[in-house]
């Protein structure tokens, strides 16, 4: 495969546990079909349930061609922009590949985690709920949709300490007031 940017082969190279092809002039990086969900998942386990689904709400989608071939199936590649991060990316409507640009990885990375920590306890109760529909509705599988509720349950726990500091404080309070220790 080549580089869409540079027209250079690209090479095979680990991207948190994932096979993906980097061109080594721009430091672009193609990754096939579900690669980068999965890259993102290795990236921080804690991002495992915040998933990007390419068109699934097509209404949040503007796409406009790029005038850069696809390095699997040539044809052109459009852009979008992921999720709520502020990066855009190149995505192939054909073979649902992905191409990024060098940093982008980088830089989704820290907007889901940004996403992550400003989330409000109330929003995590909202997104439970989906996550929890999910178990029996998501396309990853039922295992891997769990983990992906136990995630958000564990993130809202952290929410509502950080919401309520002195709720903490009293519960120890009541735990070691508690006759049954």
């Amino acid at each position: 495969m080549q580089c869409p940017c540079c027209s250079v082969e690209l090479n095979e190279k680990m991207l948190n546990d994932v096979q993906v092809d980097e061109c080594h002039t721009c430091k672009g990086m193609w990754l096939e079909d579900d690669e980068l969900r999965k890259a993102k998942d290795a990236a921080d386990k804690d991002l495992n349930w915040m998933d990007f689904e390419i068109f699934k709400h097509a209404d949040q989608f503007k796409t406009e061609p790029r005038k850069l071939p696809c390095p699997k199936c040539r044809k052109t590649l459009v852009a979008i922009n992921y999720g709520d991060t502020g990066v855009q990316i190149n995505y192939c409507p054909d073979c649902k590949g992905t191409w990024l640009d060098k940093d982008e990885f980088k830089e989704i990375i820290a907007a889901l985690n940004d996403e992550l920590i400003s989330k409000t306890f109330h929003e995590y109760i909202k997104t439970s709920i989906e996550e929890a529909a999910e178990i029996f509705t998501g396309t990853e599988g039922c295992f891997s949709e769990w983990k992906d509720l136990t995630t958000v349950l564990r993130m809202m726990n952290y929410r509502i300490f950080a919401e309520n500091p002195n709720l903490r404080d009293q519960l120890i309070a009541m735990q070691q007031a508690s006759p049954f220790q």
